[in-house]
């Protein structure tokens, strides 16, 4: 067993079974539907019912995670003796990394003859879960918490993260588009196709019509910068379109035969609140991020 803890936030998106299996503890965001109350627990009918109610029409809300949780949950942590490494989402889309950086503070002063270190891991969603997964899997191989961290941080922005959404009125809502490019993209079945950027932000990268083409110019971006995908894994998350989910992932295997695996999951309720049902993502270690 390691000596030390990786632990991580909610919005890497992988199933709850997976930081339970993989002796991962997490910290869950909180969000509301129609100002019910919920915590992303990362299971599959929390997330089923999200995407349910957002599809009739109910309107969500994200919380950030305060300084005092993340203290809380980081105290219990080192409380076991161990040293810790934890991964949250980029702070250019959740300003809850700073509450972190300040709680991170807090317990590396209280815990002097400790080890804490807050991975700044420009990734979200699945990008994160994939990064997480990665170095975990160092952990088990019996890496050091210096070589995890190492390895963390040398590769995190090879980390690539393509997305598209369905529905721009999501976007919109979250003040990311405005109302006149919701409403035109809308008229014309513009479907933007997404990255996230060397800094942690997210890009539109390219716009095209219809949900069919922007699917297929994820692969073609694909093709740029996943050029050695011998033995790699692929993660797909998708907010309730199981069926584009499936469609990409023969795509993704006719294109990258030599790949070591796919992975499909539903995607976090959080990420999920700001983009809407059928948004799809797509994750994988590859050459540099598109710029």
């Amino acid at each position: 067993m390691a000596d030390f803890i990786i632990a991580a936030a909610s919005t890497a998106d992988l199933p709850a079974e997976y930081f339970k299996e993989h002796d991962i503890p997490m910290i869950e965001y909180s969000y509301t539907v129609d100002s019910e109350p919920f915590e992303d627990d990362c299971s599959e009918e929390t997330r089923a019912y999200t995407y349910k109610r957002m599809r009739e029409g109910a309107m969500t809300a994200t919380s950030m995670i305060n300084t005092f949780a993340y203290h809380d949950f980081f105290q219990k942590l080192m409380d076991t003796g161990k040293n810790v490494i934890f991964l949250d989402m980029t702070k250019k889309i959740s300003h809850s990394f700073y509450n972190a950086q300040e709680a991170a503070v807090q317990i590396q002063e209280e815990y002097p003859n400790q080890r804490f270190y807050l991975m700044d891991t420009l990734c979200v969603s699945g990008g994160l879960g994939m990064l997480l997964h990665y170095m975990v899997g160092l952990r088990d191989q019996g890496k050091s918490f210096d070589e995890v961290i190492t390895w963390g941080e040398a590769n995190k922005l090879k980390i690539i993260h393509w997305f598209t959404v369905d529905d721009l009125k999501f976007l919109k809502r979250g003040g990311r588009v405005s109302n006149a490019a919701a409403l035109v993209g809308s008229l014309l079945s513009i479907k933007p196709v997404l990255y996230v950027s060397d800094e942690g932000e997210l890009v539109a990268g390219a716009k095209v019509r219809g949900r069919r083409k922007a699917l297929l110019e994820i692969i073609e971006r694909m093709k740029q910068d996943f050029t050695e995908p011998d033995g790699k894994e692929v993660f797909i998350n998708h907010a309730d379109c199981a069926e584009d989910a499936e469609f990409m992932r023969q795509q993704v295997l006719e294109t990258f035969p030599t790949i070591s695996r796919i992975t499909v999951m539903s995607l976090g309720a959080v990420v999920g609140a700001h983009c809407g049902p059928g948004l799809f993502t797509i994750f994988y270690l590859g050459n540099k991020r598109y710029s």
